[in-house]
């Protein structure tokens, strides 16, 4: 008998259509959202404020997250953080002779 094991061995993690950083994301605000409210309601405020702030959060960010996931896809968050890390330009404002200049090494005996 022939038995197939570990098929998703090299794949992304994907959950009803969100993969990769998008999961801790939409985890993250979701947990968040949670916290948010329950912090909320144990210092006295309106149940029904916190309620609505508990609801339009979680609406708010499975909305948003969903629509970055849509739009940038699985590595598109990583792509943008490093393309904000690397300089546009290099400025070089040495002489181009500083760098063509040639400097014998000293033999160490």
């Amino acid at each position: 008998m022939n038995y197939n094991i570990n098929k998703g061995i090299g794949r992304t993690v994907e959950f009803k259509g969100l993969k990769a950083q998008y999961l801790f994301i939409f985890a993250g605000g979701l947990l968040g959202t949670l916290i948010l409210v329950m912090i909320l309601y144990m210092a006295g405020v309106n149940s029904y404020i916190c309620l609505f702030l508990g609801v339009g959060g979680a609406s708010l960010i499975v909305w948003q997250t969903f629509s970055l996931n849509r739009k940038y896809g699985e590595h598109g968050l990583m792509k943008i953080a490093a393309n904000k890390r690397h300089p546009r330009y290099i400025i070089c404002r040495k002489p181009v002779h500083r760098y063509l200049k040639f400097t014998p090494k000293q033999n160490a005996v």
